[in-house]
């Protein structure tokens, strides 16, 4: 028997008692070394989900078991493992719309990413979910290979050119993670915001040009200042709120790009001034998760030393205290990037 993690009922997780997964051909069994706590995390255990309802996908482990016509993998290896795979030869993948696969969404680890032990199943063992760690990267920050990977995914779709001027509305470990990669994909000022201040000092650390409080500061104004009167060439929204994706509506320049990266609450709803957004030519792009195509370049960033984003890591718990994890992560009082681990 092996413990995991669950969301038993709307803000109660309980770490129960399950078999340990049994190991299929083609299928790797790994014991969890460390697994992050994601933004999603905490809306799930919340009940206000809109991606699918298991607990915990930033996981990182070592292989202890594989399964017969296994190739490439040992027990021993330390891995990284994302969750989800696309088919790669359907519609959407054809056209690049990976996340959009129906594979996507129903391919998953068993029984989740916060647990002893989870299982890899075969399809994504083949379609390259697993990635083999150097010795040089630790457990815990491989546990940011996913959400860097997503990272990227997002700034890929919003055509940054050298010298662009972005704007990061809020800098939780998400928007952290976008001002870092901003400054090495060649962007020129990056603005970042956020209600709290120990995050705006975090956000100087890793690269943001300026910062503001949106509690203090007209937004828009001091953008505008910044940027000769245009705005932003282009808005990263890194958390789900309504008004957070209306402000950055008005951050952006005209012919700007506004990417929706948090993730809304279902049911979540806008209202705004639609003609603005045609006669201006602003471009309204979401991006939702990421693939192996990702995680693979956030880990060569990593290995290379071009990004080591280990000080946006606060705060350890251990798998029994995962509920705490979250409501840590939650609160956010005092943490940025929450890490639960198995010992």
């Amino acid at each position: 028997m092996m413990k995991a993690a669950f969301v038993v009922q709307p803000n109660m997780v309980r770490i129960e008692d399950r078999p340990i997964p049994s190991v299929g051909p083609g299928d790797v069994l790994v014991k969890m070394r460390a697994c992050g706590v994601c933004g999603t995390d905490i809306e799930k255990v919340r009940g206000l989900h809109i991606t699918p309802p298991m607990l915990g996908h930033e996981a990182v482990g070592r292989i202890t078991d594989v399964g017969e016509e296994v190739e490439g993998f040992h027990a021993g290896d330390r891995v990284f493992v994302h969750h989800h795979v696309p088919c790669y030869v359907c519609h959407y993948c054809r056209r690049g719309d990976h996340t959009m696969c129906a594979s996507f969404a129903n391919t998953t680890i068993e029984p989740c990413g916060f647990a002893e032990y989870f299982k890899v199943p075969r399809t994504s063992v083949e379609r390259g979910a697993v990635l083999n760690l150097p010795s040089k990267i630790s457990d815990e920050e491989a546990t940011l290979i996913e959400p860097t990977a997503c990272c990227i995914r997002g700034l890929s779709k919003a055509r940054i050119r050298p010298g662009d001027d972005f704007m990061v509305v809020g800098c939780g470990p998400i928007g952290l993670t976008h001002i870092r990669l901003l400054t090495i994909f060649g962007a020129g000022r990056v603005f970042a915001s956020d209600i709290a201040g120990f995050r705006l000092d975090a956000a100087r650390k890793l690269g943001a040009t300026a910062v503001f409080n949106p509690r203090s500061e007209d937004m828009v104004e001091r953008v505008r200042e910044e940027t000769g009167g245009r705005g932003a060439d282009g808005v990263i929204v890194s958390v789900g709120a309504p008004d957070a994706i209306l402000q950055a509506i008005d951050l952006v320049r005209k012919g700007g790009a506004v990417i929706l990266f948090g993730a809304p609450h279902r049911g979540a709803m806008l209202s705004y001034d639609v003609s603005k957004v045609f006669l201006n030519e602003i471009s309204i792009v979401p991006s939702y998760s990421t693939t192996e195509l990702e995680t693979n370049a956030a880990l060569e960033l990593m290995t290379s030393g071009r990004i080591d984003l280990t000080s946006i890591i606060t705060h350890r718990f251990r798998l029994e205290d995962t509920a705490e994890a979250i409501r840590c992560a939650a609160e956010a009082k005092d943490s940025l990037k929450v890490v639960v681990l198995s010992g």
